[in-house]
């Protein structure tokens, strides 16, 4: 299992350590190829994807709407 996890580097400026998860955009359950971007984030004010660190069923752990800070993990990878 590999975790899905919000890198700190998403961040540039630190000064609101917040952000949210805007849409998944793969359902819970479903199974992903490295690479394959997975879930959109709000980061002081950016749109960011999150691509899957590795090859699996994703599990999702945090819903839409969710508040993520840095380091946050958001769901898992499983193996297939």
């Amino acid at each position: 299992m590999v975790n899905l996890t919000v890198a700190p580097e998403f961040w540039i400026s630190r000064m609101l350590p917040e952000g949210t998860i805007e849409q998944w955009l793969v359902a819970n359950g479903a199974i992903v190829a490295k690479s394959d971007p997975v879930v959109d984030l709000r980061i002081e004010g950016e749109l960011v994807t999150l691509k899957a660190p590795a090859e699996g069923k994703l599990v999702i752990e945090s819903k839409n709407n969710s508040i993520i800070e840095p380091g946050s993990v958001i769901g898992h990878i499983c193996p297939p």
